[in-house]
């Protein structure tokens, strides 16, 4: 299920835990010429689905455990915390509908300990789904084992692939903790943390968001608040990237 904001008179707030819950995504039309353009995005999200009812399935080893806070979040096509259930051993996050042209990114916050030198497997994982086109349901791929190196002396090998996901993450994180000082009455501290997801933005490329970013961080530095649409666009920017 997508949900769709329009002008500036909705409830960001709601529409946002339903699209994240039903794991679609959150469209704002600002003016109504912008209308045809968001329908037919998310038409075509629609008519690219391949696999429905999706789920992740993990299985983590004895030596290790998810973090307790926010351990899972999907951060493409769009950010989304991901809430934890639990089957058996099992840990299970649900994905929903699946575009066969689209990419999803998980991450996953694990604590490792007492692991011995060389390769480890700690964790495996796969995808229960359902298939539309001849009917069946829960479906399992293949099982795929998540392999580390452990190395006595650590030598980090950055992937630039992945620190761009986690730059993702952030930028939705610290826009949510700006959202939240707002809440709280405390705008300078909203401003600097908006200032602070502006630039993760811009080393993620993001221009667009960082500019959208750095302008409701000014006006609030100035001592102005946020319009209802300068509040959306916040929220639409921080979970996910704009395109030029």
């Amino acid at each position: 299920m997508n949900t769709l904001g329009f002008g500036s008179h909705w409830n960001q707030d709601l529409l946002e835990k339903i699209a994240d819950a039903a794991r679609g995504t959150l469209a704002y039309i600002e003016r109504p010429e912008q209308a045809v353009e968001k329908f037919g995005q998310l038409f075509s999200r629609i008519q690219s689905v391949s696999l429905t009812n999706a789920y992740l399935l993990m299985e983590l080893m004895p030596q290790v455990r998810l973090a307790e806070l926010k351990p899972v979040a999907q951060v493409a096509p769009d950010t989304i915390e991901l809430p934890v259930q639990q089957e058996g051993a099992r840990y299970i996050f649900r994905l929903g509908d699946l575009m066969g042209n689209v990419s999803r990114v998980i991450l996953a916050n694990l604590y490792l300990a007492n692991l011995s030198l060389g390769m480890n497997t700690i964790a495996k994982v796969q995808v229960r789904y359902d298939d539309p086109e001849t009917g069946a349901e829960k479906l399992l791929s293949s099982t795929i084992p998540v392999e580390i190196q452990v190395q006595q002396a650590y030598q980090p090998q950055l992937d630039p692939t992945v620190q761009k996901h986690i730059l993702a993450l952030a930028k939705y994180r610290q826009t949510q903790i700006a959202e939240t000082k707002l809440q709280q009455g405390d705008r300078s501290g909203a401003a600097t943390m908006l200032q602070t997801a502006a630039n993760t933005a811009l080393q993620l490329g993001d221009k667009s968001g960082a500019t959208v970013l750095q302008t409701s961080a000014t006006r609030l530095q100035s001592g102005s608040e946020l319009s209802p649409a300068e509040q959306k666009k916040t929220r639409i920017v921080s979970k996910t990237i704009l395109q030029e």
